[in-house]
């Protein structure tokens, strides 16, 4: 397989997994920005639901003390 007229430099992959390893490895420059976005919505999640917490805790409080 070293002779492949069909590819130009010589070295084909006829299977592709050294052009999605390779698409891989390149893509992964975009991971922590994707990563990034969804910490940052989970984050929210959190401080939304911790308010939330506080809200519940102060109403039942309210209502056994009046």
């Amino acid at each position: 397989m070293a002779n492949n007229p069909q590819s130009p430099s010589g070295n084909h992959d006829p299977a592709g997994s050294t052009q999605m390893f390779r698409a891989f490895v390149d893509d992964g420059g975009r991971q922590p920005q994707t990563a990034a976005t969804s910490s940052r919505g989970s984050r929210v999640g959190v401080i939304v639901g911790v308010v939330a917490a506080v809200v519940i805790v102060a109403a039942v409080a309210w209502l056994a003390l009046a």
